[in-house]
Formats: structure tokens, sequence, C-alpha cells
């Protein structure tokens, strides 16, 4: 495989629908505190076929550094690479990028974690759905690495103990009209799209001197479902990220519903490269009967398409309507909407000082979880 990579400046990465891949996200995390640099990424291969969505072999790849202390520090790839070049050398593909970035990264730095976006190659075989039609999952963790390692050279690929960003999600093809989008919903998701409207929510577009109204929704539902707190700086950053970008490569917008003069859900809306992203939702308890959240994703979705994008991401649901599953509230709200469950990779590690990386692993058994 012939694969080339060459520094370039993370302000000048190409518009993708990835948000995570973005300029935009590389000043989210500045401003959060995190460094990151950015790399073009080309392949040519008479036997491998690699291909970014543009179609192109060629792409931007955007690299965040956690720092863990004691001059050491881990590459991170949230949702990338782009470029594909399909299941049977995932392997090969990783190995070479891997060894091909070793060189640009800095002293100290221990290994390269991959968020793969690519689909999970277990979630298209028919054996790993159960009579229900829910996905199984992929196998147990020495089958995955066993698979994705036996056309390298190295085997050193490993499967991270847990996911960063969510491995599962659900698209809405936003090409479809709104009332095919609504006859699309469940049934009781539809209803309660309609009861919120008769309810008089109203959702309406704030300006970041909002975010205080943010924050407290957000903190409600973090006391309220036993989730971790971020900082008021940590969603600052995604507002003051989005007055950078005048060339409309990222637009957010900060959404609230409303009803009676207060209120009661809000959500950060992303989009880039004709993709909206639902990234971060909030509600008050009170009045929940009025149905807030589905007034909210509902006009979520007509903005998204209005602006033009092509697809809506909503960000993160379990793998499957698994009660048990921390995520299965989001699941069952999500899936509602009609869209179609995505599968990804989730997080692969590349380890660079094989000694340090088992110190790591063993501290990260404590701390597994999803975080943006």
């Amino acid at each position: 495989m012939d694969l080339s990579v060459h520094p370039c400046k993370t302000k000048d990465i190409r518009v993708t629908p990835v948000l995570q891949q973005t300029a935009f996200w590389s000043e989210v995390k500045k401003l959060q505190g995190v460094s990151s640099a950015a790399f073009s990424v080309s392949v040519t291969s008479d036997e491998l076929i690699v291909t970014a969505a543009t179609g192109d072999s060629s792409e931007d790849l955007l690299v965040l550094f956690q720092q863990i202390g004691d001059g050491l520090s881990i590459a991170y790839v949230p949702y990338g690479p782009e470029l594909d070049p399909g299941p049977e050398n995932f392997g090969p593909f990783l190995e070479e990028l891997s060894e091909t970035l070793r060189g640009f990264l800095p002293a100290g730095c221990i290994l390269i974690r991959y968020d793969l976006l690519w689909r999970s190659p277990w979630s298209e075989e028919d054996d790993r759905f159960d009579e229900n039609g829910d996905w199984l999952g992929p196998p147990e963790q020495r089958s995955q690495e066993i698979r994705i390692n036996f056309p390298t050279h190295n085997w050193n690929l490993r499967k991270a103990g847990s996911n960063i960003l969510p491995a599962d999600t659900v698209f809405i093809d936003l090409s479809r009209s709104e009332d095919e989008l609504l006859d699309r919903m469940r049934a009781k998701t539809r209803y309660n799209v309609r009861l919120a409207q008769r309810r008089g929510v109203e959702v309406v577009s704030a300006d970041r001197t909002r975010l205080d109204t943010w924050y407290d929704l957000y903190r409600e539902t973090c006391s309220r479902n036993g989730i971790n707190l971020h900082g008021r700086f940590f969603f600052r950053a995604v507002a003051d990220a989005a007055t950078v970008f005048d060339d409309n490569s990222a637009d957010m917008e900060l959404l609230v519903a409303r009803a009676d003069g207060e209120d009661l859900a809000a959500m950060f809306l992303v989009s880039t490269g004709k993709r909206a992203t639902y990234l971060y939702g909030a509600s008050a308890t009170k009045k929940r009967n009025l149905m807030p959240t589905y007034a909210l994703q509902w006009e979520a979705i007509q903005r998204a398409k209005h602006k033009g994008c092509r697809e809506y991401d909503m960000f993160g649901v379990s793998p499957s309507a698994d009660k048990a599953h921390p995520m299965y509230g989001l699941y069952r709200f999500k899936t509602g909407f009609g869209g179609y469950i995505f599968h990804r990779m989730g997080c692969w590690d590349y380890p660079l000082d094989p000694a340090a990386y088992d110190q790591l692993r063993t501290l990260e058994m404590n701390s597994t979880g999803y975080h943006v």
C-alpha cells in the first residue's frame, strides 16, 4: 500500500460531514484546553480501494492529544479516519497509517487511539442478530482482534476497553419530505410531536447569552440521571468556536423549547458538510407532559432540512433494545423518529510503547464510559 502523510494546518481542514473531524471541532477542543494536529492522508494502491465520503482517495485527519502525566500522551483520532478500505483491509490500513503517523507524533506518545466510524462488519452478519432482529453486538474482544489483525504484519491492534464517542447512532434521511419524515416516525412519537404543538410548546433559537439557561437544564438532567457534570467552560467552548467560522463550514444553534414562559428543554444543533448533529441535549423535570423534547427534535430536523443537510445524526443510542443498557432510554426516544441504526467499530488502539500502554489499560479498567 502506498500511503503518504503530510502535516497541515487545522484551520485548513477540508469540510466534512463528520463533526469531530472538522476545523470547528479542533477549535472547540483548543478552547477546552486540548491540543491538536492535522494531517493530509493519501492512498494509492491497485489492490486496495480506499475512499472517503467524497469518493476521494485522500482526506484530512484531525488528531487530538490527551496528556496523561509524566510527559506521556495519547494521540486520539475522533471518528476517523474517514477513508474506508473495506472490512477485509481495516487492519492493514490502520497499521500502515499508524506506522506512518508515528514519526509526526510528540515524544512520549504511547499509543494512537482511533474512534472508528466504519460500520462494524459484525453488524452485517445474520448470526449476530436474535430472533427479534436485535443486534447481539460484536463478539468478545479476542475474536475481534484476531479478525482485524489477521492480515497485518505486527498484530498490534487492540480493541479498547471502552468507547469514547458513541459507537451506535441513528441517522435520519433528510432527502424525504416533511410529511414523509412524520410518516416514518413511530405512531407514539408522531403523536407526542403534535401534542407538544397543541399544548403551546414553541422552539426558539437562542444566542450565546442564553448559555446559563442551557446549563441550568443540563445540570438538572445530570442530577436526575446520575450523569457526570461538565463545567460551564465545556459548552462555552462550543458556542465560542462557532463565532470563529464565518464561511458556513460549521453552523451551531442553541435551541430552546419553551411553554408558559418557562424553558423546558434545550439542545446544541451543529451542521457541517450536509450533516446536522444533535450534539447535546437537556430537559427540565417539570412539565414533561408537554413533550418539549419531541418538539425540540422535530424543530431541529426541520431546520437541518431547510439548511440543505442531507442527514441528521441523533448521536448515541444503545446497540439494541436492551432494557438493561444505560442508554436504552435514548434508544427508545431516538429510534422513534424513524431513522436507521448505524453500528460503528468503536475505539481501537495501536500501542507505540507496549509497557506504558499495558499500564494505561489497567488504569482505564475503572474509568469506562462515553465522553465527547
